[in-house]
C-alpha cells in the first residue's frame, strides 16, 4: 500500500484511509459513523502532532500542495471535526441539535 502522508506522519498513517477526506461534509458523515473510541483514538494520536503538520503544511502554497500534503491538510480538517465529539459533545453528534445536517452548496478549496 502507498503511504497517503508525508513520511515524517508515518506514525497516523493508519489513520489516513479513514479521515483524509477533501469535504466536510463527508468529514461529517464519518464522524457520524465512528464510535467514540475510534475518534478519541485519533484524537489522542494526531492531536500532539496537529501544530507540526499545521507547520509542514505550511511550507508549501495553498494552490499548489503536492497529494501527501494535501491529504495532511485533510486530516487536519478531520482532527477539528473529531475534536468537538471528543472535547465538547461526548459523543459522535452534536448534542442538543435534533437531527442536525450539514449540507455546502460549495467546498473551500483545497
Amino acid at each position: 500500500m502507498t503511504a497517503m502522508l508525508p513520511e515524517v506522519f508515518a506514525d497516523v498513517e493508519r489513520f489516513a484511509p479513514t479521515w483524509c477526506l477533501a469535504t466536510e461534509g463527508e468529514r461529517w458523515h464519518q464522524r457520524h459513523a465512528s464510535t467514540m473510541a475510534e475518534l478519541t483514538e485519533f484524537y489522542e494520536a494526531f492531536f500532539p502532532r496537529v501544530e507540526e503538520a499545521i507547520e509542514y503544511c505550511n511550507a508549501y502554497p495553498l494552490d499548489n500542495l503536492p497529494p501527501e500534503v494535501t491529504h495532511l491538510l485533510q486530516l487536519i480538517h478531520s482532527l477539528v471535526m473529531v475534536s468537538m465529539a471528543v472535547e465538547i459533545f461526548g459523543q459522535p453528534k452534536t448534542v442538543d441539535a435534533a437531527d442536525a445536517v450539514l449540507d455546502r452548496i460549495r467546498e473551500p478549496a483545497p
